[in-house]
């Protein structure tokens, strides 16, 4: 059983990572999974809102709900690489961590 990450902890661990992966996967994928340049923008607002947010919790909760949606709750297509399926993953348990 993998414990649970609190916002924080995902903040610090996958906002670096993400920062690097979105813009490369939507360059690879985006063809062929147009989804991802929504994905793409919902995580550049997300991310713009917890810098500015600082060390508040910012108000992310529409454009999680939004991630849950265009991403069938962040199921992963059967033909990309590793990196999308990371940007998934993480930003799954970042929305939980956000709700938990």
């Amino acid at each position: 059983m993998t414990k649970k990450l609190a916002f924080s902890e995902v903040k610090d661990n996958h906002l670096p990572k993400l920062e690097q992966y979105v813009p490369i996967v939507a360059r690879v994928h985006g063809g062929s999974h147009p989804e991802f340049h929504e994905v793409r923008k919902l995580f550049d607002t997300i991310n713009e809102k917890i810098k500015e947010a600082g060390t508040e919790k910012p108000d992310l909760g529409e454009e999680f709900a939004r991630l849950r949606e265009i991403t069938d709750n962040y199921k992963v297509p059967g033909d990309v690489c590793e990196s999308y399926e990371a940007v998934y993953n993480m930003l799954a348990e970042a929305d939980e961590a956000y709700r938990g």
